[in-house]
C-alpha cells in the first residue's frame, strides 16, 4: 500500500470515528431528553416548581426532610458534612414521589480545603494550566464531601480597584478574562461532568457586575450595548459555548433593568444568540431584591418577572415557592415557561449523572491536603507574585540574620483571602513557618509590630524597629486583612490600611535593607512605598501555601514570574483604571504637576491634555507588569504577512532571551491597535500571551496567530464587523513596553 492510500483511510478512519462519536452523543442527548420529557410528564406544579427553589441547608432538621419528600426543593446550599448530605439524598432519592435527587451547592471560589491564591491572583500567574489544576483539585476535595455545584468562575471585567469583588476576578482585561475562565470550567467539570471529582461551574455575574458605579458592590450599571458586547459579554459567551453547566444572574441593574429580570439578557443574549441550555440561577436573593431596586412592586411581581426572563432556579428569595402556582392560576406566567426552567434544571442533574450515582461514596469521603495538592498551591503562589521592584537585594544572599515583620507576617487566616469558607486556617504555612523552618529560629527575629492591618498602635512600630536593629535584612509583609475585600467590602482609598506606611517608613531609617512584601485582594497605591524598600513583591493573598512560596522566593529557590492582572494607581482616585483606554483628542504630553504650576499661571499653562494635575497619566505599574531575578531581551517583531483580507490571518514572531543569570519564566503579550476606525478603538487590546521557561543565556521564539476576526468589534447597530485599515502589533514583556510594528487589513 502506498503511502497516499494509507494517508486517505487514516482521514476516512478519522472521519468515520468523529461522525460515530457525534452519533452516540446525540443519541445520548436524545435519550437524556426523552427522560427528562418522562419526569415532567408526572410532575405536579408543585413539584416543577420545588425543582427552581433552591435555598441554605438546615442539616436533617424536620422542616428540611419535609420539604425533600413532598419534593418542593430541588437544590441545597452549603451543607458539607457528606453523611449529612447522603441522608438528605436518601429522603429525595429513596422517599420522595418521583425520586428526583438534590444538587448540593457551595461557593468554591479558589480551592476549598487546600486554598490557592484568590482568583485575581490566580490569574496573575497568566498560566491558565496551573489554574486548570487548581480548579480540579477544588473540585475533587468538595465533591468528596457531596458538593457538586460551585459558583465560580467569576468572569466579571474589573477595572476598579476600588470594588471588592475585583478579588474574585481575573482582572481588566476581557481575553485573560477568557482564557482563565476556560480553565477554571475545564479543571472544574473535565471531559465528563458525570465523572466522580468533579462540579458544576458557573459563569458569573450576568452580566456587567464589574462597572458597578462608583467601585461600590450592588450599584447601578449604565453601559452602551456596543461596550457591554466588546468588553463585558465575551468571557460569558466563552464560557456557555465551552459548556459551563451554569451560569448566575448579577445583582446589579444594567441600563435600568436588574439582571434578574432582564430578558434581553437571559433569553435574546445568552438562550437565543448563544444557544445555551444550561442553568441560569439568581444569586442569593437577587429576585427578592428588585422590589428596592423599585422593578418590581413585591414578591408575586418579582417571582413574575423572575420567571419570564429566564432565571430558572430562585435562590433564597422564596419568590417561586410562594407565588408561581398563583401565577400560572392567574394566566401571568405559562406553565411551558415552568417546564422550560425544570427541564434546565433536570438536565444538569442527568449531566453530573446524579440520577445514577446520587450518594457520595464514603470509602472516598473527606479527601484533603494530598501532598501533590499542597504542591500546586504553593507552586501557583509564586507564579502569582509580581516582583515590583529590585535593587539587587533579591533573592537574599548571606543575609545571616532577618528581622521579620509586619501584619501578614504569620496571620494564618488572613493571608488565604476572601472567599475561604472552608478554610482550616491550622494547615495554613505562614512566612514565618517556612522562613523559620529553614533557617532556624535564631536566625528570624519575629516581631509583627502591627498585630493587624490596620492597626495604629506606636508601640508596636518601635517593637519592630528594636528588632530590626539587630538584624542584618528587613522583611516587612504588610497588606490587606481578608475581610477588607470580597462581597461588600469596598474601598475609597485603596491605601495600605492603619500604620503600615509609618512602620515602614521607620524601618527604613534603620538604614538596613528593606524587603517589602504585600498581600492584598486588590491593586493597592503603593507609590511612596515601593520607593522606600529596595525590593517589594505584590501578591494577591495568596492561600494556604503563600508563606511557603514566600520563603522559596526570598532565598531564591524560586523566582516570582507573576504579571499584574489589574492596573495598579499611583493614587486612589486614578481608579477606574485600565490599559485599553480611548486615546481621546488630547492624549497626554507635556505634562506639568501640581507643584510645579507657577503662581498666577494662566489657565493654559498645564498644556491643555488629559491628565491629572496630582497624579500625571497612566498607572504606577501597567497591565502586564511584573520583573524577574532574571532578564530578557525581546528580539524584534516579525510578520508572516504585511496584509491581510478581513476573513485572513497572520503569523507574529519574536525571539526572546534569558539575558540574566537565573532560570525564570517570563510572559510574552500580544497586543493590537486599530489605528483608524469608524468607532474610537483603544490605544492597544490583549489579543494572546505565552508564558515560556528560559535557562540563563537561552532563546526562544513565540508565534502568535493574528486573525482579522478576532480584530473586529461592534458597530453601533450591534453587528460586529472587521474593518480595513492600519494596525500596530507589539509583542512585549506588559502594556506599556515594546515597539509597534505595522501591519495592513484589507478589502
Amino acid at each position: 500500500m502506498n503511502e497516499r492510500n494509507m494517508t486517505q483511510r487514516v482521514v476516512l478512519f478519522c472521519l468515520f470515528l468523529t461522525l460515530a462519536i457525534g452519533y452516540i452523543i446525540a443519541a445520548d442527548n436524545a435519550a437524556v431528553e426523552q427522560r427528562i420529557d418522562a419526569i415532567i410528564s408526572q410532575m405536579t406544579l408543585q413539584e416543577k416548581i420545588g425543582q427552581l427553589n433552591q435555598q441554605t441547608g438546615q442539616g436533617t432538621s424536620e422542616g428540611m426532610i419535609k420539604q425533600i419528600k413532598s419534593g418542593t426543593i430541588g437544590s441545597i446550599l452549603n451543607e458539607t458534612d457528606p453523611e449529612v448530605v447522603n441522608r438528605l439524598q436518601h429522603y429525595a432519592v429513596e422517599n420522595s414521589r418521583l425520586h428526583i435527587p438534590l444538587i448540593f451547592a457551595r461557593d468554591v471560589i479558589h480551592g476549598f480545603r487546600t486554598i490557592f491564591p484568590i482568583p485575581l491572583g490566580q490569574a496573575a500567574t497568566w498560566n491558565p494550566a496551573l489554574v486548570e489544576e487548581g480548579a480540579r483539585i477544588a473540585a475533587r476535595e468538595a465533591a468528596s464531601t457531596g458538593i457538586r455545584w460551585t459558583f465560580s468562575p467569576m468572569v466579571d471585567i474589573s477595572r476598579d480597584a476600588r470594588w471588592g469583588r475585583c478579588a474574585e476576578s481575573s482582572g481588566e482585561d476581557p481575553y485573560l478574562t477568557e482564557q482563565m475562565a476556560l480553565a477554571m470550567i475545564h479543571g472544574y467539570q473535565g471531559d465528563d461532568l458525570s465523572q466522580p471529582g468533579t462540579m458544576a461551574a458557573c459563569a458569573k455575574h450576568f452580566a456587567c457586575y464589574g462597572a458597578s458605579e462608583s467601585g461600590k458592590d450592588y450599584n447601578t450599571t449604565w453601559i452602551p450595548e456596543v461596550l457591554m458586547r466588546d468588553v463585558y459579554l465575551p468571557p460569558f459567551e466563552a464560557a456557555a459555548k465551552a459548556g459551563c453547566a451554569t451560569f448566575m444572574c448579577s445583582f446589579n441593574d444594567i441600563n435600568g433593568v436588574p439582571s434578574s429580570g432582564n430578558s434581553h439578557l437571559n433569553r435574546d443574549i445568552l438562550r437565543g444568540e448563544w444557544g445555551y441550555n444550561g442553568v441560569l440561577v439568581s444569586d442569593w436573593g437577587s429576585i427578592q431584591q428588585m422590589i428596592p431596586h423599585g422593578f418590581c412592586s413585591d414578591l408575586k411581581d418579582a417571582a413574575m418577572k423572575g420567571a419570564t426572563a429566564g432565571v430558572d432556579i430562585d435562590m433564597e428569595s422564596y419568590a417561586y415557592v410562594q407565588h408561581l402556582e398563583q401565577l400560572v392560576s392567574d394566566g401571568k406566567v405559562a406553565e411551558t415557561v415552568i417546564d422550560e426552567m425544570v427541564r434546565n434544571v433536570l438536565r444538569l442533574k442527568f449531566r453530573l449523572g446524579l440520577f445514577d450515582n446520587p450518594y457520595v461514596d464514603m470509602k472516598h469521603a473527606n479527601e484533603f491536603y494530598a501532598p501533590e495538592s499542597l504542591e500546586a498551591a504553593a507552586k501557583t503562589a509564586v507564579e502569582s507574585a509580581i516582583l515590583l521592584k529590585n535593587n539587587g537585594l533579591l533573592p537574599l544572599r548571606g543575609a545571616k540574620k532577618i528581622a521579620l515583620v509586619g501584619p501578614m507576617s504569620n496571620d494564618k487566616h488572613n493571608q488565604a483571602g476572601t472567599w475561604s469558607f472552608d478554610l482550616e486556617k491550622e494547615r495554613c504555612v505562614t512566612p514565618y513557618e517556612a522562613l523559620t523552618a529553614v533557617l532556624g529560629k535564631e536566625n528570624v527575629i519575629f516581631e509583627e509590630g502591627l498585630t493587624y492591618s490596620r492597626d495604629k498602635n506606636a508601640e508596636g512600630i518601635d517593637k519592630a524597629v528594636a528588632i530590626a536593629r539587630d538584624a542584618d535584612v528587613i522583611v516587612m509583609i504588610g497588606g490587606e486583612e481578608a475581610v477588607l475585600s470580597g462581597e461588600a467590602h469596598c474601598r475609597v482609598n485603596t491605601t495600605l490600611p492603619g500604620a503600615q506606611t509609618e512602620m515602614l517608613r521607620a524601618l527604613k531609617a534603620t538604614g538596613k535593607p528593606v524587603v517589602l512584601i504585600v498581600m492584598s485582594g486588590r491593586p493597592l497605591a503603593i507609590v511612596d512605598e515601593v520607593e522606600m524598600a529596595d525590593a517589594t513583591i505584590f501578591m494577591f493573598h495568596p492561600g494556604t501555601m503563600g508563606g511557603e512560596a514566600v520563603a522559596r522566593m526570598l532565598l531564591g529557590k524560586a523566582v516570582p514570574s507573576g504579571k499584574l492582572p489589574m492596573s495598579m494607581p499611583r493614587m486612589s482616585g486614578q481608579t477606574p483604571l485600565y490599559y485599553s483606554h480611548k486615546n481621546t483628542g488630547r492624549p497626554a504630553s507635556d505634562m506639568v504637576l501640581i507643584d510645579d504650576i507657577a503662581l498666577e499661571a494662566g489657565q493654559t499653562s498645564t498644556g491643555c491634555t488629559s491628565y491629572y494635575l496630582d497624579a500625571g497619566d497612566g498607572a504606577a505599574f501597567p497591565f502586564g507588569y511584573g520583573l524577574s531575578y532574571s532578564t530578557f531581551e525581546y528580539g524584534p517583531v516579525t510578520l508572516s504577512a504585511d496584509n491581510m483580507g478581513t476573513d485572513g490571518e497572520i503569523i507574529a514572531s519574536c525571539t526572546i532571551t534569558n539575558t540574566g543569570k537565573y532560570e525564570a519564566a517570563e510572559v510574552a503579550q500580544l497586543y493590537v491597535r486599530d489605528l483608524v476606525g469608524s468607532l474610537i478603538r483603544p490605544v492597544k487590546e490583549l489579543k494572546g500571551f505565552e508564558k515560556l521557561t528560559l535557562r540563563p543565556g537561552e532563546s526562544k521564539t513565540v508565534k502568535f496567530s493574528v486573525k482579522a476576526c478576532d480584530l473586529g468589534f461592534h458597530t453601533l447597530d450591534l453587528k460586529k464587523i472587521v474593518e480595513p485599515g492600519e494596525f500596530h502589533l507589539w509583542i512585549a514583556g506588559d502594556s506599556a513596553s515594546g515597539t509597534p510594528i505595522t501591519f495592513n487589513i484589507t478589502e
